[in-house]
């Protein structure tokens, strides 16, 4: 079961708080049609930046050869396998293939986000691509997103009271990582299904994981680090902050984000 937030009134009441909600496609204040994800895998997979991930029981050859095959095979052929792929940096694309996605994307979210009273550190557009059947590890990330699927469908799990589960301490500690979830009671986890044009608010530090269906699937994340409104904080992003003042270097290690995807 998963609420939908159709107003701002109600976005500002229950930004900070899990679990996880949809925004009602009206509230969304952009308008932007991407490139489709196998026109964006073909340019994608060729940036030095890009991280991309075979998945599944491969034969070690088979996974060899795709691998070193994964720049220069046909596209087609790629988005058949089992993998998932992330890039952090879009707006290394802003001037060619994501195009207007600055003007048309970035600039009036935060312009709604700022009007509603909200201040931030960084708000960034992180890119997952994944082919049939592909999956997240396990983990939490350092920010609140909203989660845009555009194309192809994955179900995004988390956890009605992730503090029952884990403590944003142990969070902050990288204990939620792994390839797969821990062994759970399926009626604490919050599955969502995801279709095109679906928007979802992940929060901050709260375990979760991406299942994904039998095509290439593709979304785009609004991370947001250092979020708050009207000076406050999300409880768990507190506990977060309280531990970069006692370690300040870590922040900077991280990039503010979890790069485990």
């Amino acid at each position: 079961m998963i609420d939908t937030i159709a107003t701002p009134g109600e976005f500002t009441q229950r930004w900070m708080d899990p679990p996880n909600f949809y925004l009602a496609p009206h509230l969304r204040p952009f308008r932007f049609t991407l490139p489709r994800a196998l026109e964006i895998l073909d340019v994608i997979r060729n940036d030095d930046e890009v991280r991309f991930t075979l998945l599944g029981d491969l034969d070690p050859g088979i996974r060899s050869t795709r691998t070193r095959a994964f720049r220069q095979a046909p596209v087609e052929e790629v988005a058949q396998w089992p993998f998932r792929l992330v890039h952090f940096h879009l707006a290394r694309f802003y001037d060619d293939l994501l195009a207007g996605f600055q003007e048309e994307v970035m600039i009036p979210w935060r312009t709604f986000l700022s009007a509603h009273g909200f201040t931030w550190q960084r708000c960034s557009p992180l890119l997952f691509l994944s082919g049939p059947g592909g999956h997240s590890t396990y983990h939490t990330d350092q920010s609140h997103g909203l989660v845009w699927q555009i194309e192809g469908a994955k179900t995004f799990h988390s956890y009605y009271a992730p503090e029952e589960v884990m403590s944003a301490a142990a969070a902050i500690r990288c204990e939620s990582t792994g390839e797969h979830p821990p062994l759970h009671d399926a009626r604490t986890v919050q599955a969502v299904r995801m279709g095109p044009g679906d928007l979802l608010w992940s929060h901050v530090l709260t375990p979760h994981w991406v299942t994904g269906d039998t095509t290439l699937s593709m979304s785009v994340n609004l991370s947001h680090g250092g979020l708050a409104r009207q000076g406050r904080f999300a409880q768990r992003e507190q506990v977060l902050r309280d531990h970069w003042d006692k370690h300040p270097d870590e922040p900077w290690l991280t990039d503010l984000r979890n790069a485990r995807y």
